[in-house]
């Protein structure tokens, strides 16, 4: 296999890319999510489109500093209720997001692509349904207290793996979406 590079400073993707025996170099894109998102809402495009379209971009963006590695391109959009969550930027970001969380079901539609010489070669997209516990402010506070600053990293603004897993009552789709990128068809793709 080519070398792969996967376009994105994620650590949780990075180690599962890792724990599943691939030694990936990573880089992060200089593409522009924000613009990008709203672009697309002002088309009208459907979540699985534009999280397909932010892969691919993130791809193709690195794959001009790799071009002979098969970049990985991954995205994740938080949808619920038609509304598109962000990264939150700060602590007080991470308290509002859950709490608008709390109770309900959110959708985590995750999109991979690969990409060599800025061809894509390979893409999928997935979603998962994940039904939030209705937790109390007190502990979704002690729960931001304990896991810090490393919520503002992910759009779900929660760590499914780890402690954020007792925040949930119930998860429909495949676990790897959940945290980011779907695994078993990327692996199956790869090999």
């Amino acid at each position: 296999m080519r070398s792969a590079v996967i376009a994105s400073g994620s650590p949780v993707r990075r180690a599962m890319l890792f724990n599943a025996g691939l030694s990936v170099e990573c880089l992060t894109s200089d593409v522009d999510e924000t613009r990008l998102k709203s672009e697309a809402r002002a088309a009208n495009r459907s979540v699985e489109d534009v999280v397909t379209d932010l892969a691919r971009a993130k791809a193709c963006s690195v794959s001009q500093m790799r071009p002979d590695c098969i970049v990985i391109g991954a995205d994740q959009i938080l949808n619920i209720d038609g509304a598109w969550f962000d990264k939150p930027r700060t602590r007080d970001d991470i308290r509002s997001h859950i709490r608008a969380l709390r109770g309900r079901t959110h959708h985590l539609v995750t999109a991979v692509v690969c990409v060599c010489d800025g061809e894509v070669l390979w893409q999928h997209h997935e979603t998962a349904s994940v039904i939030m516990r209705n937790v109390s402010n007190e502990f979704i506070d002690d729960y931001i207290d304990a896991e810090g600053e490393s919520l503002l990293s992910t759009v779900r603004a929660y760590r499914l793996e780890s402690r954020g897993v007792q925040l949930f009552e119930q998860i429909d789709g495949n676990y790897f979406t959940t945290l980011g990128l779907p695994l078993l068809p990327l692996l199956a793709f790869l090999r």
